[in-house]
């Protein structure tokens, strides 16, 4: 039920909620505790009273002394350091008449404001006759006005009768304990004894605990909920900030969502921003690519299936063979432009999805293209004469981060490229160079008829292919395969002609690690 009910809560009703909880158990046991205190404490104040009136009765049973007037007076002016920590001892006879009170002889400076009996006693002294009559009333729970006598009565008549009997009187600043108990003589009953004890430290006592208890919970409810106005307002509602603009991407909404403030933050709020943010410029920059891409195919097949369908035309109307060859080689053409565009399309998006499973990683990148250069040199010095030379600047490594197959993928495309657009018997070079500027430069220089465009970086556009002596047998993709890797690893191309002689020149740049700085 609870797991149900907090499925619906946001996290700072959650947090509020469970120290809700926590303060309901904390506060019914420090109840339970509270309620528990005060009989302990009673408790060691009655073991102590009982103590006294076992002493004193073992006094009276040890000195013979009778339950009379004037034998308890004696008695209580011989052994008054048995009643020092004590405020009232009273002594009662079998018949509940007062017979003896600490209160009527100057044992003690200390007075009573609360009196527990009514009593008119006569005090003889050797000179004078003194009587002093007192009126003294015990507050006892939901009863008031129980004397002394009533409460003795009630114990002789009860199951605890023989049993010590301790009670307590609460009032405004007053907190005292009575303990009465029968006094017993060869078996026989012959009095009772009361003594009363000031316990004002015992409520003193349970007042601080409960103040205490009251700042404390005060203390902690206060901490709550200043940490809950910080949980709010630097946790939770960029949180909801961050939900909102995940949202708004995803329904397309065109309201702005400004996370600017958030990715400012140095923590990890922030870095979660930034990292959100990024992502989701770059779903975005993905998602228009292959829209563009998409729309760029199309366009790319439509010109391809419009000349099938032209020829297919003119071919059912036409009976000349040589016409009808000749349009069937259109036809075979065009069907392979177009299945060529379909397999570089395809192959792309294979591509980029095993980019996403790639991690990059510390490359030197000499020997990759040294493997490169010494596999195509096998094919091509044969098969066209081309050869192809590899040159570096003499540094001991050429280390950048990056993807050791990627790094294969665009030095073959790239002399790929150069050996297409170079005649037999010429040669390509490739060198290596490694500059203060903290770059790797990687050069391709061929000897074919370098480029007619004014513009090149247009040859890294989609498509683009110019090649009018071989129209169709190119998708116009590979350079735009490779300027997507080149980039991939924080690097950049250029495509320009050469300077020294007739011919292209393609410059790749990759940003170098420090650790390889000689």
């Amino acid at each position: 039920m609870i797991s149900k009910l907090l499925k619906n809560f946001s996290i700072l009703k959650k947090f509020l909620f469970i120290n809700l909880i926590f303060f309901t158990i904390i506060g019914l046991f420090t109840f339970i505790y509270l309620e528990n205190v005060q009989p302990n404490l009673i408790k060691k104040k009655s073991s102590n009273h009982i103590e006294i009136i076992n002493n004193t009765i073992d006094n009276l049973n040890r000195l013979n002394v009778k339950f009379i007037e004037e034998d308890i007076r004696k008695f209580l002016f011989s052994t008054r350091f048995l009643f020092q920590n004590l405020d009232r001892v009273i002594f009662f006879d079998n018949e509940l008449n007062l017979i003896g009170d600490t209160d009527t002889l100057d044992l003690d400076p200390r007075s009573f404001s609360t009196r527990l009996d009514i009593v008119e006693l006569d005090i003889l002294n050797e000179d004078k006759t003194k009587e002093i009559t007192e009126d003294k009333n015990i507050n006892m729970g939901n009863e008031s006005n129980v004397s002394l006598k009533d409460i003795l009565s009630n114990y002789v008549g009860s199951k605890n009768y023989g049993i010590p009997f301790t009670f307590t009187e609460d009032e405004f600043n007053k907190f005292k304990l009575t303990t009465i108990k029968n006094v017993m003589k060869n078996d026989k009953n012959i009095g009772y004894l009361a003594i009363s004890e000031n316990a004002n430290d015992i409520k003193a006592a349970i007042d601080e605990r409960k103040t205490f208890i009251i700042r404390t919970a005060i203390a902690v409810g206060i901490v709550i909920l200043i940490f809950s106005f910080v949980l709010n307002r630097y946790f939770l509602k960029p949180i909801k900030n961050l939900v909102t603009y995940t949202k708004t991407i995803k329904e397309k909404n065109s309201k702005i969502t400004n996370i600017e403030n958030l990715k400012l933050r140095n923590d990890e709020l922030g870095l979660l921003s930034s990292s959100l943010d990024d992502m989701t410029l770059e779903l975005q920059k993905r998602i228009s690519q292959a829209e563009n891409f998409s729309t760029d195919l199309v366009h790319e097949i439509r010109n391809p299936l419009a000349s099938l369908k032209s020829a297919s035309e003119i071919l059912q109307d036409t009976n000349d063979i040589d016409q009808r060859v000749k349009l069937v080689n259109i036809l075979s053409h065009d069907v392979q432009r177009i299945e060529r565009l379909i397999t570089d399309y395809s192959q792309m998006l294979k591509d980029e999805v095993a980019l996403s499973k790639e991690k990059i990683k510390k490359l030197d990148i000499e020997p990759i293209i040294k493997s490169v250069v010494d596999d195509f040199n096998n094919i091509y010095k044969v098969k066209r004469g081309i050869e192809i030379s590899y040159e570096n600047d003499g540094k001991k490594n050429y280390n950048i981060n990056g993807i050791e197959n990627r790094i294969e993928q665009i030095i073959a495309n790239l002399l790929d490229n150069a050996i297409s657009f170079s005649e037999d018997n010429k040669n390509i070079i490739v060198k290596v160079s490694q500059l203060e500027d903290k770059k790797i430069y990687i050069d391709i220089l061929d000897e074919g008829n370098g480029f007619k465009e004014k513009d090149t970086n247009k040859i890294f556009n989609r498509f683009y292919s110019n090649r009018p002596d071989k129209f169709g047998q190119h998708s116009g993709l590979g350079l735009n395969i490779v300027k997507n890797l080149v980039d991939l690893h924080n690097g950049s191309i250029k495509a320009s002609n050469r300077t020294d002689k007739k011919g292209a020149r393609m410059e790749v740049i990759f940003p170098m690690l420090q650790s390889s700085i000689d």
